[in-house]
């Protein structure tokens, strides 16, 4: 204990110091030591302190910090391995257990497998091929506003700036090439208000919203080839609100509608579209942001895809890697675990031999 501990402590003061992380040890202990220090987004304090003391041990890396955000680098970076620090709310899944070959745990599928094999790879390989810029950034599960990667980028635009952006989102090893973009609009049923003993006098906005779930249940969604990638888009209600008292007849009804469309198409079109689909209807767009092409046929990527092995699947979903791909950087996704069946649950796990 330090003297200046000694001091505080002597105060009354308690002295809390983030878990030590060993990243000598195997992935899957670290993968589990990770999964053990809660980091819900906004609370990533612990987990950034934890991966700045040990990665900061490392002679051979260059690390700065913002905020809640790491980089750490190593030669002159023309690869960039990146990853979230933080989790969506516990569902009671915490501390980790292991069983057989499963590490049980919140964050084991997203994305802390994923975390723990490029913080080993940052620990272990102090003289790669090609230099690498690790970013290990805060905020990622909640709205963009918060994102952490976003904000390193306005601190520093040359950030995302590469020849390959491996975004270690959960993959189950197998690069996804690009992303979906993802709009959400609120479409306005409208009615007049009435007492409901005299219903005839109003017109009900929420019987009137019928017709905007009509349209969505007809909806055909395309399925276009992107880059030699079969995308598969989906237009949802994904909430309805509406109603005054309970003796009211509502005059307002509002669907809130997410399209999620592939990277062929812009924001813009995608407003466009969703706009011509309800025709008729007030529509409001509320959240916005571009999908990313898999850009499969880019040098780096090609070389990536090859050395793995398998053929690159499209990424059903939006990532950090439309960042990437927004500034230049041909970016995928390739990380552990099975995004599809995983991913936020209770039983979240990944198999050790994944990480």
């Amino acid at each position: 204990m330090s003297t200046h501990e000694e001091s505080f402590r002597s105060r009354g003061y308690r002295i809390h110091v983030a878990p030590r992380i060993d990243l000598s040890a195997d992935v899957v202990d670290v993968a589990a030591a990770l999964i053990d220090i809660p980091s819900e987004s906004h609370h990533e304090h612990e987990i950034a302190d934890s991966l700045d003391a040990a990665l900061s041990d490392r002679p051979h890396l260059r690390v700065r910090r913002s905020g809640n955000a790491l980089i750490a680098e190593v030669g002159e970076p023309r690869v960039v391995v990146a990853g979230h620090l933080d989790t969506v709310p516990s569902a009671g899944n915490l501390p980790h257990r292991i069983e057989g070959d499963r590490v049980f745990g919140l964050g084991s599928v997203d994305m802390k497998g994923g975390l723990a094999v490029a913080a080993k790879i940052a620990h272990d390989v102090t003289d790669p091929h090609v230099g690498v810029r690790f970013i290990f950034y805060d905020c990622e599960e909640v709205a963009a506003v918060h994102n952490g990667l976003a904000r390193l980028a306005s601190e520093d635009e040359n950030i995302l700036r590469a020849d390959l952006a491996i975004v270690m989102e959960p993959s189950n090893g197998v690069v996804e090439g690009g992303c979906q973009g993802t709009i959400r609009v609120e479409v306005r049923a409208e009615g007049e208000r009435a007492h409901s003993a005299r219903s005839w006098q109003g017109r009900n906005a929420v019987h009137g919203a019928s017709d905007i779930l009509g349209r969505l249940s007809t909806y055909q969604p395309r399925e276009p080839m992107v880059d030699g990638l079969r995308y598969r888009e989906g237009l949802n209600a994904v909430g309805i609100r509406g109603g005054v008292a309970g003796n009211v007849i509502p005059d307002e009804c509002i669907v809130t509608v997410n399209y999620r469309f592939a990277p062929d198409i812009s924001v813009p079109q995608a407003i466009e579209h969703v706009q011509e689909v309800f025709e008729g209807y007030d529509v409001t767009v509320t959240d916005e942001a571009s999908g990313s092409r898999p850009g499969l046929d880019q040098p780096f990527v090609a070389q990536f895809v090859n050395a793995i092995g398998l053929p690159a699947k499209p990424k059903y979903g939006w990532t950090d890697v439309a960042r990437f791909s927004n500034a230049g950087t041909p970016a995928l996704n390739y990380g552990p675990g099975d995004p599809h069946t995983r991913s936020y649950r209770r039983r979240e796990r990944v198999r050790s031999a994944d990480t």
